[in-house]
């Protein structure tokens, strides 16, 4: 692993003012997150926070919060965000002591899905002559390669069934070169990946749940199970006017 510890370093702040009132962020700024594993999922409802949070650990790590390698930094005027500029990290190990010390010894990737467009044709992967789901699976065959912190925003956005699949054995192949990964996701497919730990994200702010007892995959099940237990609530069945 490389970062065993994130937190916020923070002197003091208004807890009623955003982004200090995420609950997610709070939590952050007092005990931190700590990873006890090489791949740990954020899941959680929208608006929980989770994006805010994998983009600020993806800037504390210097990498482009427009998503990219560790090859391109601030590549848009975009700046830093207030939460990104205080993000600090504890080491896991010497390899991950290195890259605390220099940033030019960081390796890494952000990918999210909605600059994903953007950064992939910045890393040469021409989004344009390929499906959106074809450039994210080549950036996974290029770039996840090195030891590093890859952090994503919910990649399967872009992905079928089986390229889940697939981006679940390049993330097994980059941890067991000594990679680790934070991925935030609304996905019981790649939340059920072996050994991985899954945070769940919320008014709570941060704890750990495992795979089975997690409420997406509750949801999921259910509803395949049953689709007209969930459809009879959401969808309009009286007539239409005039009918």
């Amino acid at each position: 692993m490389i970062i065993e510890r994130a937190y916020a370093h923070v002197a003091s702040c208004d807890d009623g003012e955003w982004p200090w009132s995420v609950p997610c962020v709070r939590a952050l700024t007092g005990e931190g997150l700590r990873f006890t594993a090489p791949v740990t999922f954020l899941v959680g409802e929208n608006g929980s926070g989770k994006s805010t949070l994998v983009e600020a650990l993806a800037e504390g790590f210097g990498l482009d919060s427009w998503g990219g390698s560790h090859d391109w930094r601030y590549t848009t005027d975009r700046g830093r965000s207030v939460l990104g500029e205080r993000v600090r990290f504890d080491a896991a190990s010497p390899r991950g002591r290195r890259m605390m010390r220099s940033r030019a010894a960081r390796k890494g990737f952000f990918l999210r899905a909605e600059t994903a467009l953007d950064a992939l044709d910045r890393e040469g992967f021409a989004p344009e002559t390929v499906s959106h789901g074809e450039g994210f699976l080549a950036a996974f065959r290029g770039k996840f390669l090195e030891p590093g912190l890859y952090v994503m925003d919910e990649p399967e956005a872009a992905l079928s069934f089986t390229s889940c699949l697939e981006l679940l054995g390049h993330i097994d192949r980059l941890v067991r070169q000594g990679g680790q990964v934070v991925c935030a996701t609304h996905s019981p497919l790649l939340t059920a990946l072996p050994g991985a730990d899954i945070v769940e994200v919320g008014d709570h702010g941060l704890r750990r749940v495992p795979w089975g007892e997690l409420a997406l995959v509750d949801h999921w099940r259910r509803y395949l199970a049953d689709p007209q237990a969930y459809l009879r609530h959401v969808l309009d069945r009286s007539e239409a006017p005039g009918s």
